[in-house]
């Protein structure tokens, strides 16, 4: 084979599997909320110690509890608590949120967007 038609043929590869991986995991949309210090804290009043719990509590802080933050905005997947608790396994997952991510929302108060994938979410930090 020459080098051209083998250089051709890997680009038409690789072009197919990152189409498919795209279609795999189509964005739903997203939102933003405030990490605030009521979403450090269980329902029940415990602290909470991981980032993936403190965004799935500000998710029922919105839908089950209704106690928002001015910066909150609501959702269309995450209304249920066993919908909740999908969000938090895939916000447990690598790759849905980098070190310093985690870190913000575990120390401070961030405001971040959850973009939100059939299969997946991914989180970054608009505001420290």
């Amino acid at each position: 084979m020459k080098k051209s038609k083998t250089v051709t043929v890997a680009g038409f590869l690789l072009m197919s599997l990152v189409g498919g991986a795209a279609h795999a995991d189509d964005m739903l949309g997203s939102y933003v909320a405030r990490i605030s210090d009521r979403d450090h804290q269980a329902s029940d009043g415990y602290a909470l110690d991981g980032a993936a719990q403190m965004v799935r509590q500000d998710r029922a802080n919105w839908h089950k509890f209704h106690r928002r933050d001015s910066d909150d905005e609501g959702d269309a997947w995450f209304r249920t608590n066993d919908q909740r608790a999908d969000l938090q396994r895939m916000l447990e997952r690598p790759g849905a949120m980098s070190s310093s991510t985690k870190r913000a929302i575990v120390n401070g108060e961030p405001l971040i967007q959850v973009d939100v994938y059939e299969n997946s979410v991914r989180v970054s930090i608009l505001e420290n």
